[in-house]
């Protein structure tokens, strides 16, 4: 099995991952040691895991995407659709952790 020796710069890992989710249920994932965070559509997963390592300085384990289709919703008369949204679930190896009070920029 070959490794992927994809490296990254900074500035590229801040514009794949853009906010961590702060909602009930990502917050009940982080006791299992799982982060989650919105990224950007144009990422894969190796590239996801490479920036979180790069930012966080942690170990990560496994990654877990999914795309959410915008809402349909009604502004003023006029029928449109919410932006479409990448969220990745981060897994990390035992013994790492993130703080949760840190930000992205």
């Amino acid at each position: 099995m070959k490794k992927n020796k994809l490296n990254i710069s900074l500035e590229r890992a801040y514009d794949i991952v853009k906010k961590p989710i702060t909602t009930e249920k990502s917050t009940n994932l982080q006791q299992f040691n799982q982060y989650s965070f919105v990224v950007s559509k144009d990422s894969n997963s190796f590239e996801i895991k490479k920036a979180i390592e790069v930012i966080f300085k942690v170990k990560v384990n496994k990654i877990n995407t999914s795309i959410l289709r915008g809402k349909g919703k009604t502004f003023k008369g006029q029928y449109g659709f919410r932006k479409d949204t990448k969220r990745a679930i981060v897994t990390l190896e035992e013994g790492n952790t993130i703080d949760s009070s840190l930000e992205i920029k």
